[in-house]
């Protein structure tokens, strides 16, 4: 049994990344939580603006939210009945990545789901959006799904790494996971900027990751590109590749999410799914 965060604000881009998720775990056992937090306002200072009393927030933001998560359960419920799912809501005020970070460790969430702009993918991290704070803050691995996808057959995967380090164990078994579920092709890639070789710690790493998957269908390709964003996509397109994975370490509140080194800006115009995992 999965248990799946999907964070709603009630947009077509939320329930997208909701609908992408029930079709992606179709054959799977879960427990979808959707859960709406209510954003404290802040002031400039980035303080608190305002205390609201548990009589008000209860009465009013917290009611008005709930009657908001039964109609995405109506909506649900008109879809096609899957009995492996169960779907459970809950309205929060406060802050999403402090609310998020107490669910998947309450919850024991193994995935959380959230829409991102299609058209500037993670573009959207370096101006600080829920979704690039979740990915940023929030220890879980995050599939982030373009306003604009459609769920289909996953097919063939695509796996940017700069082969720099070692993925643990959790990682590998994570992306396994994805193998045996979609019966998918991996594509491991790596971006060669200047034309160089891999070094000997890179082709050690490689080695490890095509050997860990040797039972499975999995491929490397090297790109040589002065631009790994444009590399990348350009690779995504000619492939056509249904899904991306990237690994993501986390760094501590004030330093930004590091992807496998400058992949950070990965996708900025892909209409495809990404998977972050977090070590």
């Amino acid at each position: 049994m999965k248990n799946i965060l999907i964070p709603t604000d009630f947009s077509q881009n939320a329930w997208n990344a909701l609908s992408y998720g029930i079709s992606f775990f179709k054959k799977t056992h879960c427990v979808f939580h959707i859960v709406h937090v209510n954003s404290i306002n802040t002031n400039a200072s980035g303080e608190a603006a305002m205390y609201v009393s548990p009589e008000i927030l209860e009465e009013t933001i917290l009611a008005e939210s709930n009657e908001k998560l039964e109609q995405v359960v109506k909506k649900i419920e008109r879809l096609p009945l899957n009995p492996k799912h169960e779907f459970r809501t809950l309205a929060l005020y406060g802050f999403l990545t402090d609310h998020l970070k107490s669910e998947v460790q309450e919850k024991e969430i193994d995935l959380i789901i959230m829409g991102t702009k299609g058209s500037t993918g993670l573009k959207a991290v370096s101006i600080g959006s829920n979704t690039g704070n979740v990915i940023t803050k929030v220890p879980c691995t995050v599939l982030a799904v373009p306003e604009q996808a459609s769920y289909h057959r996953i097919q063939e995967i695509g796996f940017p790494s700069d082969f720099q380090l070692k993925h643990q164990l959790k990682v590998l078994d994570t992306i396994k996971d994805i193998f045996l579920m979609k019966k998918s092709t991996f594509r491991f890639l790596y971006i060669s900027v200047k034309g160089e070789e891999m070094s000997a710690l890179q082709l050690k790493n490689k080695t490890h990751l095509l050997d860990y998957f040797k039972d499975m269908e999995c491929s490397f390709h090297l790109v040589t590109g002065k631009k790994i964003d444009e590399s990348i996509q350009c690779f995504t397109e000619s492939r056509n590749l249904d899904m991306l994975v990237m690994v993501a370490k986390n760094l501590n509140f004030l330093e930004r999410i590091l992807f496998r080194p400058t992949v950070e800006k990965i996708s900025y115009h892909t209409k495809i799914p990404f998977m972050v995992i977090h070590e």
